[in-house]
């Protein structure tokens, strides 16, 4: 029944979690045993057909998947070449991808007994998602997020706590997402004979961003199947928005084998790369140790990881998931930054083309349309991981659209 399918050929991480050079496990020595009981939890749990049909199943009746492979009729006609599919995440119940990792940790976290789900959440989708499982589960849940962050996103912010989560706003730094994880992270080490983390994204230290991967990685699996019912043949480009990297990561993964489909991952560029308000992380970033493990991340004249900036707080992250570091440096995949400016004319334009309301983070995919199109064949197929719905951004973007 479960569709979580490994790449038979593309076997990273290693053992000890390493995506080439990026990742692994790099923590205090307080963290290690509660790390390595995680990692044979989940190595045993998703070798475990009965545990990987339930949360599948789960997947089938609380969010209704599998998601439509939607073909944008209009917007394809739009632009006038190739054809344009989206990967439907924004009809996920709680409105974005989030809920495929989340299902996934929150089983995992009940076979094993744990009674307490904790989150971190930059844009409320994940954290959203985790109250909703705990809901559903009967678990006591926490959810961590910057105070900026609860101002950006008030509406995710009253969903949540409406769900019977505790929302603890996280007053230090940059107030955004980066400190959410220090904070959930300092949390769970402190109670974790109770407590599991859910992390939301393919970032943190091992297992972490193999096991978020894993979970999402049934979008790529279904959109692979959907597109060759459709069209017979797999696509030419593939498309997805790129913070920390759960959706990106969870749409590439079936594809990384097929080397003729571009694996295409946006950053947010913010006011623009020659700024310092941007979160570009893998177009502007060096190597260095952040979260636990080593990434691409920003960094300041002095080699200190710096603040990110974009209009999307769910991609306002100074690094990105060392899968994805590794595919780009590897030369599978390719990464570009897309401003602000670009992320909320595409909003617009999905909008009022295929009656679309995206997420201001999934607009940052949406937006590179504009320069791929153009150079596209008649037949070209490009495929779209539209990651979230926009209602938690309209109120906020709804002036710069009019």
């Amino acid at each position: 029944m479960h569709k979580y399918k490994r790449n038979e050929k593309y076997s990273l991480p290693t053992s000890d979690g390493f995506f080439g050079e990026f990742g692994g496990r790099f923590t205090p020595p307080e963290m290690e045993d509660v790390l390595n009981q995680l990692e044979r939890d989940f190595n045993q749990a998703f070798n475990d057909e009965e545990f990987l049909n339930k949360v599948y199943k789960t997947l089938q009746e609380v969010s209704n998947r599998p998601s439509p492979l939607y073909f944008a009729k209009k917007l394809t006609e739009y632009y006038g070449k190739g054809k344009i599919y989206l990967k439907r995440e924004d009809l996920n119940y709680t409105g974005s991808h989030k809920i495929n990792n989340v299902i996934g940790q929150a089983l995992l976290a009940q076979r094993t007994g744990k009674k307490h789900l904790i989150a971190e959440t930059g844009a409320g989708q994940h954290g959203v998602a985790t109250a909703t499982v705990a809901a559903y589960l009967g678990m006591k849940c926490t959810i961590f997020m910057g105070a900026e962050d609860i101002e950006r996103q008030k509406l995710n912010v009253d969903r949540m706590r409406l769900l019977g989560a505790d929302v603890r706003s996280v007053e230090f730094g940059t107030k955004t997402l980066k400190e959410a994880v220090d904070a959930a992270i300092d949390y769970w080490v402190k109670n974790a004979n109770d407590t599991f983390y859910v992390l939301g994204s393919t970032v943190g230290p091992h297992p972490y961003p193999l096991m978020v991967r894993s979970f999402q990685a049934i979008i790529g699996q279904e959109a692979k199947e959907q597109i060759l019912a459709l069209e017979g043949k797999l696509p030419n480009y593939v498309l997805a928005c790129v913070g920390g990297g759960s959706n990106s990561s969870g749409i590439f993964y079936n594809f990384i084998d097929d080397e003729n489909v571009k694996l295409i991952g946006l950053e947010a560029g913010g006011k623009g790369v020659d700024t310092e308000f941007h979160g570009a992380s893998l177009t502007m970033g060096k190597k260095v140790i952040l979260h636990g493990m080593r990434q691409y991340a920003l960094v300041d004249k002095n080699g200190e990881v710096c603040e990110s900036y974009s209009i999307s707080a769910g991609i306002d992250y100074p690094g990105s998931g060392p899968e994805l570091c590794y595919l780009k440096d590897a030369g599978r995949a390719e990464f570009y930054p897309i401003t602000d400016k670009e992320a909320v004319a595409a909003f617009k334009r999905l909008s009022h083309t295929e009656g679309i309301v995206p997420a201001i983070e999934s607009a940052h995919a949406v937006a590179y349309l504009e320069k791929l199109m153009p150079n596209t064949e008649k037949d070209d197929i490009v495929i779209v991981s539209l990651s979230g719905r926009g209602d938690k951004d309209c109120e906020r973007l709804i002036e710069q659209v009019e």
